[in-house]
């Protein structure tokens, strides 16, 4: 007869598992919100080389400095000391302004300002871009309105109309300040929370049949109805994940007061549905092998691109199928969708719903999950069966 131990006393003995299920994930999520604290980046330091040094070259530079995006901090001789700066990492970029400017500028010549920029920091690439546009359309319309009213017989306004004829309002919905922290930690702590119920789950089935047996008497603790009591057994973690997604959801929209346009409860209810969907995960990779070590290779695999394949940061459009393919079989891909779609757009509950009816197709990882565990479970009889039957046959 095997005796039958807590939860808690499993937990009280590992406590790599304890801290898996507390306050690794906390720590984790709050140092992702610690590298994007600050929310929009600002002053990037980049460098001029200023190959005119004239009064509208000066004008150029203080443009740029401007920008609440940039701020020129290094001044270089040439061409080569600035891209040898670009590539230690002291500047993102540098703008070259070239011999000649004003001169061109007069003769109605266009001077071409070169901008080199690092395109390997993706986002930091494209605020440059965008925050030098900026300034240079800034600079043109400055000089177009001064030779405007150097014609005279023109008022300030009208001169202005006439360098910019069509102004341009650009207005940034669902996240009007550009905030990086609200775009990208709520869908970062969102795939380490997959990350963690898989392996949670994975360390969870370790612990009991580490803790109840090996060998061919590893399956005793499952009684004569095995796999109602290990549904019973994962089914007891599930409140545990459940209130780290709470946790998570209460920060983002209460605490740090990002919007929130929709429903807590769908999404809770896209929660819970995540939530049985990675530990059918975590419990396959499991019984695949039944070795944790080779279990935590297949998880790691399996959800590492989670953050990539969302369709937060690379439009899911653009995917190849095999993106999509790998997309589709990540439980934290349908739940961002319903995320996003009540935090920002404030959709109805059906609309949100319906992201979820492709997770139906966990019922076949589930299948294959529940064939493994048999087989592996008739293995150890059989090997306990023959055991005793050689016993026998000594005495």
């Amino acid at each position: 007869m095997t005796i039958q131990i807590s939860q808690w006393q499993i937990l009280r003995r590992d406590k790599w598992l304890l801290s898996c299920l507390t306050w690794m994930p906390i720590l984790l999520a709050l140092s992702i919100w610690g590298v994007f604290s600050a929310g929009i980046a600002r002053d990037l330091p980049i460098g001029v080389v200023d190959l005119e040094h004239s009064q509208l070259s000066r004008k150029m530079i203080y443009s740029l400095d401007a920008s609440s995006t940039l701020s020129v901090d290094y001044h270089y001789t040439s061409t080569t000391e600035a891209k040898n700066a670009m590539i230690e990492g002291d500047i993102y970029a540098y703008a070259v302004i070239p011999p000649n400017f004003d001169q061109d500028i007069l003769m109605h010549r266009q001077p071409q300002l070169s901008v080199f920029f690092n395109s390997q920091y993706i986002l930091v690439a494209k605020l440059i871009n965008s925050a030098v546009t900026q300034s240079q359309g800034y600079f043109d319309a400055q000089i177009e309105t001064m030779a405007n009213l150097a014609k005279g017989n023109t008022t300030t306004l009208a001169a202005v109309g006439q360098a910019v004829p069509i102004s341009t309002q650009i207005t940034a919905l669902f996240n009007r300040n550009t905030n990086y922290a609200q775009f990208l930690v709520t869908a970062i702590v969102p795939a380490i929370w997959q990350i963690g119920i898989v392996v949670g789950t994975i360390l969870i089935l370790a612990a009991h049949f580490r803790l109840y047996g090996n060998g061919k008497h590893r399956f005793e603790f499952l009684g004569a109805h095995p796999l109602g009591r290990l549904c019973k057994i994962l089914s007891q973690y599930v409140p545990v994940f459940m209130v780290q997604g709470a946790l998570f959801l209460i920060w983002f929209y209460m605490i740090l007061d990002w919007p929130m346009e929709g429903s807590y409860l769908v999404m809770l209810l896209a929660q819970l549905v995540t939530v049985i969907a990675c530990i059918i995960m975590g419990t396959l990779f499991f019984f695949l092998s039944m070795d944790p070590a080779r279990a935590m290779s297949f998880a790691g695999a399996f959800t590492a691109p989670s953050f990539a394949f969302m369709g937060i940061t690379f439009p899911v459009s653009d995917m190849n199928a095999l993106a999509h393919a790998w997309r589709s079989l990540l439980p934290i891909t349908h739940y961002i969708e319903v995320q996003v779609d009540q935090a920002n757009y404030g959709a109805s509950a059906a609309q949100s719903i319906a992201s979820l009816w492709p997770m139906v197709g966990y019922v076949i990882p589930l299948l294959i999950t529940a064939m493994l565990f048999a087989k592996h479970r008739n293995t150890a009889l059989l090997e306990d069966t023959s055991s005793s039957d050689s016993k026998q046959e000594l005495i």
